[in-house]
């Protein structure tokens, strides 16, 4: 089944990419594509399947996140962010998992994890409020994960929390217009005391230390992977797939080139033309081949019910933020060497190299903090982070 998402979504992508100019302007996706992705499957590849999800193999949704990124980085970070959201669900309590998808398999959740929200203990749960801001594809979700904070009487944060909120609970506020990833409609989203039940919360720290709830009732291996390598993957494969996609577009535009300065000749026989395409198709691959080799033997450990080493995650972590790292210096040479013509508004090569760096600026692919983290642990030192 996964494979029929792959080829479907293969199928899709002339669609997918005709509509970029509209999920620029617009800046949030097309009905049409989200629609074609939620037919696809693509949005149930990470889904527990006793709610119609498909629990593949978590390298394989990547893939396909990949391949939508090639045609539109908007598309293909819609697609991931949201994609994850599904897998994250089903580690809440079973009670949540049967309210979000009451009413089918193909229910889209967006989410905000930013411990922004306040929560205020009442009796059977919580009043949350508060304003989250980069809710990725938030104007087609039904739900929303939201990050918010339990205040101790001091007024200091006592645990940090996600919680699960229903359309009717929250309000977008339309205030997304960046420089890239236009199409993505990373909206804000306002909640002003809406009552949480108990069961539509899950302990960041918990999930950290797989102690999940909702592993209860799903118990496959799909489950028992971490979520710092989960969703963090998720923020680092639509950057390599668009920079991967450009580099496939600016291969085939520069064979008849003929420059017209320099001396003219043809661009194909500039050796330093010939390095910068060597090199960034190697970043390219270092990239793919480090994600897909720690997802892949984190989930054998998953398979095998053996415990997940922390050298391991951290060298998950390690290997997501040098991949966004190495896409960035594969864009930033196809984009210097593509000459004055990348400068042009529209070109496949301008908005790459904008919705690239875009996502390269999400939290989670922040180099400075992962790589530091895995320095601490290659030291001995000890290791407290909930995106490890």
């Amino acid at each position: 089944m996964t494979d029929e998402v792959l080829e479907r979504v293969r199928d899709l992508l002339p669609a997918i990419a005709g509509r970029n100019p509209v999920a620029e302007e617009d800046r949030r996706l097309p009905a049409e594509t989200v629609a074609d992705l939620v037919s696809a499957g693509a949005f149930r590849m990470l889904q527990p399947k006793r709610y119609g999800g498909l629990e593949s193999d978590p390298v394989r949704f990547y893939e396909v996140v990949r391949e939508v990124s090639t045609v539109c980085g908007s598309s293909g970070w819609v697609l991931s962010i949201l994609g994850v959201h599904p897998w994250h669900v089903g580690l809440f309590p079973c009670e949540a998992q049967d309210e979000v998808w009451a009413d089918g398999p193909d229910v889209l959740i967006c989410s905000s994890y930013a411990p922004i929200g306040r929560l205020t203990a009442v009796e059977g749960g919580y009043l949350l409020s508060g304003r989250w801001s980069f809710a990725s594809g938030c104007d087609h979700a039904s739900w929303a994960l939201l990050g918010g904070l339990v205040v101790g009487d001091e007024g200091r944060p006592v645990d940090f929390l996600s919680v699960l909120v229903p359309r009717a609970d929250f309000q977008v506020l339309d205030v997304w217009d960046p420089v890239g990833l236009r199409g993505t409609g990373s909206n804000d989203i306002v909640v002003d005391k809406a009552f949480v039940p108990a069961h539509r919360i899950v302990r960041n720290y918990d999930v950290s230390q797989l102690r999940a709830p909702g592993r209860a009732v799903n118990p496959g291996p799909l489950f028992a992977l971490p979520f710092g390598a989960v969703f963090t993957t998720a923020v680092a494969a639509p950057v390599v797939g668009v920079v991967s996609g450009c580099y496939e577009t600016y291969v085939a535009a520069m064979r008849d080139r003929v420059r017209l300065s320099l001396g003219g000749g043809r661009f194909v026989e500039d050796q330093g033309a010939q390095v910068a395409v060597a090199r960034a198709a190697s970043e390219i691959d270092a990239a793919v081949l480090q994600l897909d080799r720690n997802m892949a033997d984190l989930y054998d450990h998953a398979v095998r019910d053996a415990e997940i080493p922390m050298e391991l995650r951290l060298r998950a972590r390690r290997d997501q933020v040098r991949a966004t790292e190495r896409a960035l210096a594969a864009i930033d040479l196809l984009f210097q060497s593509a000459g004055g013509n990348s400068l042009r508004r529209g070109n496949p090569i301008e908005r790459a190299w904008r919705d690239a760096h875009a996502g390269s600026m999400h939290v989670a692919n922040d180099a400075q903090r992962a790589l530091a983290l895995y320095g601490k642990g290659a030291f001995s030192l000890p290791v407290e982070d909930t995106l490890v």
